[in-house]
């Protein structure tokens, strides 16, 4: 599906259906330098299971047009004239990483529209290290590097999906190597400076799940703890084995614990 918000053509993956007004929505929002792609396998699910199920790509990222967006905020707002472009008064929100601060921040801002929350991967607030921030600066390959290392669990690393002959790591190098220019760097910024984290969490009213993965690395789970306790109405669930590239790694885990989280539809 293509929508234009301010003059740009957005990209988001429908799971080759239309949206149905009739239906219950839920919305992804992929991470720093990802696109619709990573929630392959959740959207799809959810698309032929009774839900429009909208997988964004944010601007400048995938499919989408237009500049990076330089904060969380301002990709929480974007996301606000995406679903009015879109026609949806409520949904649900799905993010991961970095997306999941800007549903965070969204629904926070939304709370009106917003019914239900997951966020995965999330820190607050979301530490970025030094080198990685340099080298992405510099558009260095040995950033996609060292994203790649730690997205992954050792297993990750090896292999270890369900489907024979899919390298999870070289799919996520891969993903970020299309990345354009200096994309990496303004998402991870982002991140970093993002601060409203918190408040955000203590304003928002919907039911919350948060998923962590036990072998994450980006986004540890003792990073998720100040969130949670900011948030009213959360539940916890933690992936086995799953580092911060969740979706990919294990992805019936993921795709259960949003189905336990989403009302089942048919």
């Amino acid at each position: 599906m293509r929508l234009r918000v301010d003059g740009r053509t957005v990209y988001a993956y429908t799971g080759a259906r239309a949206l149905v007004p009739a239906q219950p929505s839920v919305v992804f929002v992929h991470g720093a330098a990802n696109d619709h792609s990573v929630w392959s396998l959740q959207s799809r699910y959810f698309a032929w299971h009774g839900y429009n199920a909208i997988a964004v790509d944010l601007p400048a990222h995938g499919r989408s047009e237009g500049e990076a967006l330089a904060s969380v905020r301002s990709m929480a707002d974007w996301l606000a004239d995406v679903m009015a472009a879109a026609g949806l008064a409520r949904y649900a929100l799905c993010g991961h990483s970095m997306g999941a601060l800007v549903c965070l921040e969204h629904a926070a801002r939304c709370a009106d529209r917003v019914e239900r929350i997951a966020l995965l991967g999330a820190a607050v607030p979301m530490a970025v290290s030094d080198a990685l921030l340099d080298a992405a600066r510099r558009n260095d390959p040995a950033a996609h590097a060292m994203i790649t290392a730690w997205s992954h669990s050792p297993a990750g690393q090896l292999g270890g999906n369900r489907l024979p002959g899919v390298w999870m790591a070289g799919q996520t190098l891969r993903l970020l190597e299309r990345t354009a220019r200096d994309v990496l760097h303004i998402d991870l910024l982002a991140c970093r400076d993002y601060a409203n984290g918190l408040a955000a969490a203590a304003a928002v009213r919907c039911p919350a799940h948060v998923l962590v993965g036990e072998r994450d690395l980006m986004a540890p789970a003792r990073a998720a703890v100040a969130l949670e306790s900011a948030l009213h109405d959360v539940h916890r669930v933690a992936i086995p084995g799953a580092g911060h590239a969740m979706m990919a790694e294990q992805p019936d885990a993921v795709l259960d614990a949003l189905r336990d989280f989403l009302p089942q539809r048919a």
